[in-house]
């Protein structure tokens, strides 16, 4: 295995045109190739950048439940070290993958040692809230734990981290892929920052990647750029399946992203070698998780349970507005302990709270060209009945007739929400 060919000789940032029109801050480092002799840029990974770091300090957790430790903060001294004591270390690790150093290796660690220090800092508390989750995914998959330093270079812990590309949450989902593997995006629901249900997936497209390649740099490769590109550049390696034999064939970006791994890997465990002092955590008390089976937002929570709506979507940030959809199927909402007791203390009084304004604010359903939720006329206060059409939800029935379903229930005398097309019901 030959990892002594690539030199780095500088660091830069660059400023370029993603697309026309749309300015995006790109940061690469260029590496000299021993073997061509020629200079090449390779991107940084999207947790790596200025946006993704500043992004993570404005997180509602880390806001709320990381403070920094007056008797032990972070220096700017940062010590050198010869690469002997690196590939030292680097083996000490208690890993399954091959954590092997070379100058790119240390080049990303004298970025997240250097540039990124504070926010090593703050990752290291935001950890607390993620690793065990992720470490609980891989497991049931029997993956290396040390996978779970993936979000680390994917989205610096961040669950509401979108990539220029479209990528999002904590492990950075493409949306077809994460379709694929079971998660739900709608206009409503992105399952993609659902921290539970994304490293399930997760783990799942890691272990199926695993049964394609055998082998983990070439898995952490794949999860980059896709299975795809990684077989493209084995077979324009002349078959060889090793990640730096195949190095020079991948995409600029998966050049780095393994030697940001290892990176990853070395700085979130010899941080106190660098004078990284990791910000205190004050875990949130318990938090739970209960089954929604009607549509309620946010705000009715919050005004009835004594919770803030910032607090709800930073614990449910699957959810893409303030509306919990749960009508259509039952979905969760994740809540302390005590407002979760309050929730279910209040009963129908949530559901029921500015019912009709908060609802008549949800975009409207179009039909034909047509808003499908008219003015109201002088006989609004009348009986009125209206056919149930294909696809129709009570919860939907309910929005465009400016009632609830409740009342439609009581109207028809319905226990349940099983309606069929061609029924009428009462409104009003």
């Amino acid at each position: 295995m030959n990892m002594k060919i690539l030199k780095i000789i500088t660091v830069g940032v660059c400023l370029t045109l993603s697309a026309p029109g749309i300015h995006a801050q790109e940061e690469k480092i260029t590496v000299h190739d021993e073997r061509t002799e020629r200079d090449e840029e390779i991107g940084l990974p999207e947790g790596m950048t200025s946006r993704e770091m500043d992004s993570l300090l404005h997180e509602w957790n880390v806001r709320n439940y990381l403070t920094y430790d007056e008797n032990c903060e972070t220096s700017s001294e940062n010590p050198s070290y010869e690469k002997e004591e690196y590939i030292t270390r680097l083996s000490h690790l208690p890993n399954v993958i091959e954590m092997p150093y070379n100058e790119v290796v240390r080049k990303f660690i004298d970025q997240y040692s250097n540039r990124w220090r504070r926010s090593i800092a703050v990752m290291l508390g935001a950890s607390n809230f993620y690793f065990p989750l992720f470490e609980e995914a891989l497991e049931s998959y029997q993956l290396p734990l040390e996978l779970k330093y993936l979000p680390v270079i994917e989205s610096a812990l961040n669950p509401g981290a979108t990539s220029r590309v479209g990528a999002a949450g904590l492990w950075q989902f493409m949306l077809a892929t994460g379709k694929q593997y079971g998660l739900e995006v709608t206009s409503l629901i992105d399952e993609r920052r659902d921290p539970v249900k994304s490293s399930y997936a997760a783990a799942h497209y890691l272990k199926d990647l695993y049964d394609i390649f055998g082998d983990w740099t070439l898995v952490i490769a794949s999860y980059n750029c896709g299975p795809q590109n990684v077989s493209k550049a084995i077979k324009r390696a002349g078959g060889a399946r090793d990640y730096w034999t195949i190095y020079p064939y991948l995409p600029a970006e998966t050049r780095g992203y393994v030697p940001a791994f290892i990176a990853a890997n070395y700085i979130m465990n010899y941080y106190c070698e660098h004078n990284i002092c990791p910000v205190n955590t004050t875990l949130p008390a318990g938090t739970d998780t209960i089954m929604v089976s009607r549509d309620v937002r946010f705000e009715q929570i919050s005004e009835l349970c004594g919770v803030g709506i910032e607090e709800l979507k930073a614990l449910n940030p699957q959810y893409r507005t303030t509306l919990i959809p749960g009508e259509a199927r039952p979905l969760p909402l994740r809540m302390r302990a005590e407002t979760i007791s309050a929730f279910i203390e209040a009963g129908d009084s949530v559901y029921n709270h500015r019912a009709s304004e908060l609802f008549s604010k949800r975009e409207k359903e179009v039909a034909g060209g047509e808003p499908a939720v008219r003015p109201a006329t002088s006989r609004s206060h009348s009986s009125r009945t209206v056919r149930v059409k294909a696809g129709d939800t009570l919860g939907a029935i309910a929005r465009r007739n400016h009632t609830t379903v409740a009342a439609i229930k009581r109207l028809n005398g319905l226990r349940g929400s099983t309606i069929r097309p061609g029924q009428r019901l009462r409104v009003r």
